[in-house]
Parts: C-alpha cells; structure tokens; sequence
C-alpha cells in the first residue's frame, strides 16, 4: 500500500506544482497588490468597490483572465508531442549456453508520440528494456521484432529499428592453452625485470560459434606492470588478470572464455652485470696510428634480462676516425644492447691519442681452419701453407707492447668439397688500435673425406 501511496504521489505532485505556478500564485500575489493599494489610498479605492457596476466590470475581468489562463494551458497539455528515449537496453531471451546470437544491436531509440501530458507522464516511468523472443529460433538467418513494453496505453511507442536480422548459431567449446603477456612493459623501473609469472591455470575453455574457435589463434592472459602494488624486487599476487583471444594476424577475437579472469604471482627482479667497455674504431687515419684510447671509464653496469646478460662479455662502444690527423676528444652517447633496459651511466668521453705510423713483421702465425664440413679432413698441401708472416702497422708504443698470441689467421673452408683448393687468409687481432695483413695473401690446402 505504502509503494501504491508513493507512486500516485509521484503522479500527481506535477499537476499540483502546474497550478500553484500557472493561477494560484498568480491570483495571490494579485490580491495582495490590491490590499497594499487599499491601504495607501482608502477613499478611492472605497468608491470604486461601492459602485455596482464597477464591481461587476472587475469580476467580469477576472473571469476573462482565469478562463484565458487556464484554456491556454489546457490547450498546451492536449497538443502532441514526441519525444526520444536514447540508448534503451535490448534484453534477448534465449538459451544463452546453447546458442550465440550475432547481428542484435547492444541498444535502440525509443519515440514516444501523443499528448504532452501523457508523453511527460510515460518518460516518468519508462521501461528500462527492449525485449525480443529468440527463444524458439533454430541455428540460422531470421528477422525478429523488437518490442518495448509500456503502461501508458494513450502513448504510441516507436522502435528504431523495430526489426532486425539475427544469426543464430549453436555453441561450441574448445579448450586451449594460455599464455602469459606483459603489457605496459615500458612503465616498470629499468632496473627491474619480471623473472617469471606463474597463472592460476594454465589451460581455460573458450566458446562460441565454429567457424570464430577456428580463427583463435591464442589466448593470453594480460599481465598489466600499471596493476602491481609496487615496483619492488620479490613476489606480488595479480587478481582479476584479463583473457584476451587473438587470432593469427593479432586481432581480438570477441570469444567467450572461461573463466574469464585467472590470477597470477608475478616475481620481480634485478639482474644485472659489470662489464668492460671496448673501444671500436670506424675507418681510418689520414697518415697516422692510434697511441691509445682512452675512456672516462673503463666498465658499465647492465641491467635487463639474466638470459641476455649472460650473452654479453663486454658493451662496444664506436667511434668513426675518418680521416683524423690530430688528436681528438669525443662524447658518445651509449646504446643499450639487445635485452638491456638500463646502464649506469648514460654517456662516456674517450680521447683519442695519435702518433706516428710504424709497422712490424710477425712470422710464424698458425692458420685456423673454420667452417670445415663434418666428416672430412684439412691440412696444408705445403709447410709454408700451414703458417703465414703478418705485418702490422701502428704507433710504436703500441706495437712496443703487442703480445703476438693476440694475432688470430684462419680460412673459411665452407661449401668446399674433397681436393685442393685456394683459399684466402684472414688475419684479425686484439688490440684495434692496430692493423694486420698478411704477407700472403692465399694458401693452398687440401680436402678429403676421413
């Protein structure tokens, strides 16, 4: 009864609210006018009010206004109007573990059309949905009409769009691997990396029409670093972590998967690594050896993955001297390698030092065979073949203290087949600030099968 009383309230509190605006009011504050008239002049206004027919011009003239008034409003409330509802909820009705329903729009407009009162009144209580019976529809194409339920029966409802075409299709079910995703990657603090992430389930079932299971190519959980609690080193819990599916191109496949949020422990930490910086030149000097290098300093700290630190010996950093004949200070800015997020330093100066060009023979250089094919053998066709005299040129100092097991020769045997071949000598060493030829530029060495 209490809910009965609250809504007749509801519906009459308007009304009342457009009379008290519309006449009484109005007529108030009319009346007080004229008593405040009264008081401020008596005998005029006593005159008037004892003349007959005066008082029936002024009743007449009231009669006039209120009738006006209220015809006015009255004609106002009865013409149409038309008003639109946005964005009104479809609610289907279907076995929803069974089928998958697609072309059904999420929402529709609703028009009401007829009087402004009855208008007003039904966009007081609208409906909160648009209903549509699928119930009874088998896998297939249909054209289905869309109703909206309504109490004011002095209203026309319209529907936009009022039909639409659906798809219906039966349900299937797949189950699939999941995969853990970092996102965000970038805004976790360089120095830290996520070791590893272990998700509540490693398997989850995805469902809906064949002919989309067939398209999904993946199904990740998506690891957000913005989620975490804290940037710390350690172990933090995830909850709520979102399924996405993705087919082979890496677009979102709209799939059901369930469950369709897992958890995860996500271990942070932070690997890192000191390694010495190596020097590498690009091009030559115009006429002149390198006496030295020099760094502002002589090892950086790495951080970034265990996997790729354990890969780095050292971090190269090049500097081009091209046709350099003085001695020259440079400012190099350092690049992460492969797997790095952060180094400890951002920058490093290196003077280079040069001299005069001197040069040194080194005999008796062993040549290295590489690439040689399994299941055969190589050796010199002639001593001399087995040994080659390298020269290398540079600034005295340097050459000074050269450690001639520094100095690497090989051939490239690759692709070769059994005989004698032809072969050129490469010769490398250590210690870049040095250059190597060799005396000779080829050896003959011979091929056969073990």
């Amino acid at each position: 009864m209490k809910k009965i009383s609250r809504k007749r309230k509801n519906i009459f509190s308007p009304i009342i609210k457009f009379f008290d605006k519309w006449l009484i009011t109005p007529i108030t504050k009319f009346i007080l006018f004229i008593t405040d008239s009264l008081k401020n002049n008596d005998k005029g206004i006593e005159k008037v009010l004892n003349n007959r027919q005066a008082l029936v011009v002024i009743s007449l003239l009231f009669a006039l206004m209120a009738f006006y008034a209220i015809d006015r409003k009255g004609v106002s409330l009865v013409d149409d109007n038309a008003e639109i509802l946005y964005g009104i909820p479809i609610n289907p009705v279907y076995n929803e573990e069974a089928y998958v329903i697609e072309g059904l729009p999420d929402a529709v407009d609703v028009t009401l059309i007829g009087e402004k009162w009855d208008v007003y009144l039904a966009k007081q209580y609208p409906a909160d949905e648009v209903t549509v019976d699928l119930s009874n529809l088998t896998p297939g194409t249909h054209k289905v009409s869309l109703n909206y339920k309504q109490d004011v029966e002095s209203v026309t409802y319209k529907v936009d769009p009022s039909t639409v075409t659906v798809v219906v299709y039966k349900k299937m079910s797949e189950t699939r691997e999941i995969t853990a995703d970092v996102i965000h990657k970038d805004n976790l603090d360089t120095k830290l990396n996520i070791e590893s992430v272990d998700l509540s389930k490693d398997r989850v079932t995805i469902k809906g029409p064949e002919y989309k299971l067939e398209q999904v190519a993946s199904v990740k959980a998506l690891i957000d670093v913005n989620n975490l609690a804290s940037q710390e080193v350690g172990k933090h819990k995830l909850e709520d972590i979102q399924l996405v599916a993705y087919d082979s191109t890496g677009n979102i496949i709209d799939i059901e998967i369930v469950p369709d949020t897992l958890e995860a422990e996500v271990v942070i930490s932070s690997p890192h690594k000191t390694v010495p910086i190596k020097i590498e030149t690009e091009g030559q000097l115009d006429g002149k050896a390198i006496k030295s290098l020099s760094p502002s300093i002589n090892e950086v700290t790495l951080y970034g993955s265990q996997e790729a630190l354990d890969k780095i010996e050292y971090l190269p950093v090049s500097i081009d001297i091209s046709g350099i004949t003085t001695d020259k200070n440079y400012n190099v800015n350092l690049t992460n390698p492969s797997g790095v997020r952060e180094i400890s330093v951002k920058t490093i100066d290196i003077k280079l030092v040069v001299d005069e060009v001197v040069s040194k023979e080194i005999s008796d250089v062993r040549i290295n065979i590489t690439n040689l094919p399994d299941g055969y053998t190589a050796t010199a066709i002639d001593e001399k073949d087995s040994s080659i005299t390298v020269i290398v040129k540079g600034s005295q100092a340097v050459i000074d203290s050269l450690d001639s097991t520094t100095i690497y020769a090989s051939v490239d045997l690759s692709g070769l087949q059994p005989g004698d071949h032809e072969v050129e000598v490469k010769v490398t060493g250590e210690d870049n600030k040095l250059t190597y030829t060799s005396r000779s530029k080829k050896v003959k060495v011979h091929i056969e099968k073990k």
